[in-house]
């Protein structure tokens, strides 16, 4: 790849003809039309939180050193390789989006600075690499650089090697906050939608990808130059769609289950729809589940897997308590501690076990509607509470 520095490219020269679309949080042009400030691989504006950029500002008026820019050569056009969020915030600076304080604590926008501050903004010379290559190389250099910014995102690393009109349509339609559906699908889904959670979401859903992004990669691949997204949408919306309806209440707890592994598993199933709600209202009530998030999987699966609710177990001294009261009336009775191994006929039916070799067991199991206290704790031995399973 061949690079090229230019060291007499002012702000001024980039904020000619700089235009921002503030409502999908896109820079987009900028050199009088002769940059493409974000091409198609890059991710979105991010740098708009009153920290990122205002620091972009004080570097330019404390004559404070950038970083090195890259510009890839794109036809006739440049397009920003790294540095779109520093070229977007002083683009944005000097074309009024947004204001910073000056010494005495007041918001001074770029119109109401003082004119040599102005000119030092402006007249500021940017170190910047021309890149000339083939896609690949760009696209290589691309994943590694990361200078003076954010990490990127997988899915943001994703999008650049896989760009073209499907990354672009699946873009506008997940990564827009603008989106009327944004609010209910991120219920359901976690993460910032500009730094591509919600694509990268329901690209995982569809390509049925375990985690590791090869699936995601391979389907974005099949699909590069498809100019539509017609599955992607459908498929995720069914999930979403499902979700919704088989849960009468949205909690906090759904947001960033796996959810598509689930419509996988269990959207063909038929549920009582008011037995399965009032069960999830009953576990949520019920002190013993320590997690909420199982509740979901647990009701969906037939309750089979009550170790997905991470059941409340009894405390030390419950155990201490419990096991005290148990040895003194077996040894009173002349019989073992554990309940069970007293009702058998080896010389264990008289043992008194330690503390240490003993465990405690839910007498009316937790399944069955038994509480984790006092009063439905009984203390086994090892061998005999494995015997049980550890069943709840």
């Amino acid at each position: 790849m061949k690079t090229t520095l230019h060291t007499d490219i002012t702000v001024r020269d980039i904020c000619k003809g700089f235009i921002y679309n503030e409502l999908e949080g896109k820079g987009l042009y900028g050199l009088d039309g002769k940059l493409v400030i974000q091409p198609e691989y890059q991710r979105h504006y991010i740098y708009n939180d009153g920290k990122h950029d205002v620091d972009v500002i004080t570097s330019l008026l404390k004559g404070y050193p950038l970083g090195l820019i890259y510009f890839n050569v794109a036809g006739d056009k440049w397009e920003v390789l790294d540095g779109q969020q520093r070229i977007t915030s002083f683009g944005r600076f000097v074309t009024g989006k947004f204001a910073i304080k000056d010494a005495n604590g007041m918001e001074q926008y770029f119109s109401s600075l003082p004119k040599d501050q102005q000119d030092k903004i402006l007249n500021t010379k940017l170190l910047i690499y021309e890149c000339e290559g083939e896609e690949t190389e760009i696209k290589d250099w691309f994943r590694t650089i990361n200078i003076n910014g954010i990490k990127l995102e997988p899915q943001e690393i994703l999008n650049a090697v896989y760009s073209g009109p499907f990354v672009t349509a699946a873009k506008a339609e997940f990564s827009n906050s603008q989106n009327s559906n944004m609010q209910k699908w991120k219920a359901y889904v976690k993460g910032d939608e500009k730094r591509q959670a919600i694509l990268h979401v329901a690209l995982q859903w569809v390509s049925k990808d375990t985690g590791n992004d090869k699936a995601i990669e391979s389907y974005m691949a099949a699909h590069r130059y498809d100019t539509n997204i017609n599955e992607l949408k459908a498929y995720f919306n069914s999930v979403i769609e499902w979700v919704s309806g088989t849960f009468d209440t949205v909690e906090k707890e759904m947001c960033g289950l796996p959810w598509g592994e689930y419509y996988e598993s269990y959207h063909q199933n038929a549920y009582s729809h008011s037995t399965l709600n009032d069960r999830v209202h009953e576990l949520y009530g019920d002190a013993c589940v320590k997690s909420r998030k199982g509740i979901f999987e647990f009701v969906l699966g037939g309750e089979t897997h009550p170790e997905l609710l991470e059941i409340r177990l009894f405390e030390d001294s419950t155990k201490r308590a419990v096991y005290q009261t148990q040895t003194q009336a077996a040894k009173a009775a002349g019989i073992s501690n554990c309940p069970l191994c007293a009702m058998g006929h080896t010389n264990e039916r008289i043992k008194i076990w330690d503390l240490k070799d003993m465990d405690a067991d839910h007498v009316t199991a937790w399944s069955r509607g038994g509480s984790t206290d006092i009063s439905n704790c009984q203390m086994l031995c090892k061998t005999h509470n494995r015997a049980k399973g550890n069943k709840c």
